[in-house]
């Protein structure tokens, strides 16, 4: 299916779910994100402002790990998929079209939030919302929460605390890619996690 096409059936809301799996599974893997940036009206952003210690510049989820994501979980009309993170809101977006999940992304630039709710607005998305925010100290709700290695040292394990009051509160799923969370005692991986793409289920934190 050219771009085009794609993304008028998108805004038509004619094409979620499996055909809109389908239709990407068809391309050849290094033409994915070319293809869904194009349908969703994805651009590189400008350079990034400044950025608190520990926090890490903007880099996009691959499209394969994001159907991994969906498909692992997996994601449904019911979940609220929070992105701590979120840039651009590639995985937000991907994944609201392919399983009718909601989404929210925080994200601490606001050029790229902006940016996001542009591409939401434009596509006629209204289950996928977005805030100006840290993560570390924003007011977290959902039920699956996405992390590609957006932060490490102390704001890492500032926002794993945030987590852990929700995990406290019911169970959640924290799926992450590259970001290695096995020393975090009320994280469980599930067997099935990919290599890239590492989905645990909580426990309940001490």
């Amino acid at each position: 299916m050219d771009p085009t096409t794609a993304r008028a059936e998108i805004i038509a809301g004619t094409l979620r779910g499996a055909r809109l799996d389908e239709a990407i599974l068809a391309l050849p893997p290094a033409a994915r994100e070319a293809w869904v940036d194009e349908v969703l009206g994805i651009v590189p952003p400008p350079p990034d402002r400044e950025l608190p210690r520990g926090a890490v510049p903007y880099l996009p989820a691959g499209v394969d790990e994001i159907l991994a994501l969906v498909r692992g979980v997996p994601l449904g009309p019911g979940d609220e998929l929070v992105d701590l993170g979120a840039g651009l809101g590639r995985v937000l977006v991907l994944a609201h079209l392919l399983s009718g999940a909601r989404g929210h992304g925080i994200e601490l630039q606001a050029h790229l939030v902006a940016r996001a709710m542009d591409t939401c607005a434009a596509l006629r998305l209204p289950g996928v919302t977005f805030a100006c925010a840290d993560a570390a100290e924003a007011e977290l709700a959902g039920s699956v929460f996405f992390l590609y290695a957006p932060f490490n040292g102390e704001l890492l394990a500032r926002v794993l605390r945030r987590l852990a009051a929700v995990a406290r509160r019911r169970a959640i799923i924290v799926a992450t890619v590259d970001l290695a969370l096995e020393e975090v005692p009320w994280l469980v991986a599930r067997p099935s996690s990919r290599t890239a793409l590492t989905i645990y289920a909580s426990v309940q934190p001490p």
